[in-house]
């Protein structure tokens, strides 16, 4: 777990540096033909890709955080590092649409706002759009193979760029031909489509950061892969949440109540097994052995507590004493008693020994005779 931690932040890291070294490339080569052709648009637009370079640190240094390995205050990982950055990004991409809209409205209020950035500031538009639109690719690609929604937000803060190039674009294409209104409507697209994203991205943080439980379908799909492991009578209660792209999964499973503990819990194991082998996003199991389906009590109040091994000794001691010597005892917690199997020398019914002890929690008795 660890490796692929560390691993899945070095391509993080890998991945955003490429794009900020292109962002930083882009942003100089703007200013620098702006400065040229004396356009304010394009140094503007160059400061804005140099800007660029503050989210990619936030990606960079996120990435790193983020799959640091669990500590003692934090046991969980710290993932949820990945999902602070991604509202982060979101809410940035929802400012850069709320900019591009506001800019497209007083183009619309007032057509004399016109673009007119040269052949030069064509050409780097053009380049601009290309490089972007290659960033976005590329992180997009990494982002999926990851399950990051981090680096799917930088991978749309760097289409945001080539988006709002085009609608540059479009805008020189409607001055060529006394379509003003061309370039506002064209903002206004982007802008909607930009902040449709951001939406999303914000979403699907914040019912990360609220443990919203997997899609139903995803649920049934891991109790179909839990109940095919043998000795398994059910599932219930499962729980799930997701950090970082990754599951996290409680369940309750129910074995035959005879059995003993040591099988419960290989059972237990075998479905953790299963469910990390059907599902790779899964990262954490919990799981809880019970004898018998209590998936309609009340997890909330203590049902009531039947006496523990020490006592029932002692009190089967005293009732059973002049009958039997009890060697050993085997206790089932079931139907809210205590159903006994005990072990012993001396020959005794179990009505004999039911009609001697009237303890309240007493439930069915089995005797073995050791003799035998």
């Amino acid at each position: 777990m660890a490796t692929n931690a560390r691993t899945n932040a070095q391509v993080m890291t890998r991945v955003t540096l490429i794009g900020a070294i292109l962002d930083g490339l882009l942003g100089v080569f703007k200013i620098a033909i702006g400065w040229i052709s004396q356009s304010h648009a394009l140094i503007a637009d160059g400061v804005h890709s140099l800007s660029d370079l503050g989210t990619d640190v936030l990606v960079i240094l996120a990435a790193r955080w983020s799959n640091e390995e669990p500590d003692a205050n934090h046991p969980y990982g710290h993932a949820r590092i990945e999902t602070i950055a991604t509202l982060v990004l979101g809410s940035i991409l929802l400012a850069v649409a709320g900019g591009i809209l506001y800019d497209s409205l007083q183009r619309m209020i007032d057509p004399s706002i016109a673009i007119d950035l040269g052949v030069a500031a064509f050409a780097i538009t053009i380049t601009s759009i290309v490089s972007k639109e290659g960033i976005y690719r590329y992180t997009i690609h990494y982002a999926k193979k990851l399950n990051s929604k981090l680096l799917m937000a930088n991978a749309w803060h760097s289409r945001t760029d080539a988006l709002s190039s085009i609608a540059v674009l479009v805008g020189l294409v409607g001055v060529s031909f006394d379509a003003l209104w061309l370039d506002a409507v064209a903002a206004l697209v982007v802008a909607l489509l930009i902040a449709k994203i951001a939406l999303g991205l914000l979403w699907d943080s914040m019912q990360e950061l609220i443990d919203t439980a997997l899609p139903e379908d995803q649920m049934m799909a891991i109790r179909t892969t839990a109940m095919n492991v043998p000795g398994l009578r059910d599932v219930h209660q499962i729980r799930t949440r997701t950090m970082a792209g990754k599951v996290l999964v409680d369940l309750h499973l129910q074995v035959d109540p005879r059995v003993s503990v040591s099988e419960g819990h290989e059972i237990g194991c075998w479905v953790a097994s299963s469910i990390r082998n059907e599902f790779p996003d899964v990262s954490d199991i919990t799981f809880h052995i019970d004898p018998e389906d209590d998936a309609n009590i009340d997890r909330q109040a203590p049902t009531k507590l039947r006496p523990l091994r020490a006592e029932v000794r002692h009190a089967l001691e005293q009732d059973w004493g002049s009958l039997c010597d009890i060697q050993e005892l085997r206790l089932h917690y079931l139907r809210g008693r205590i159903d006994v199997e005990v072990l012993t020398s001396t020959h005794v019914t179990s009505a004999e020994l039911q009609s001697a002890s009237r303890r309240p929690w007493l439930g069915q008795i089995s005797v073995l005779n050791s003799n035998l």
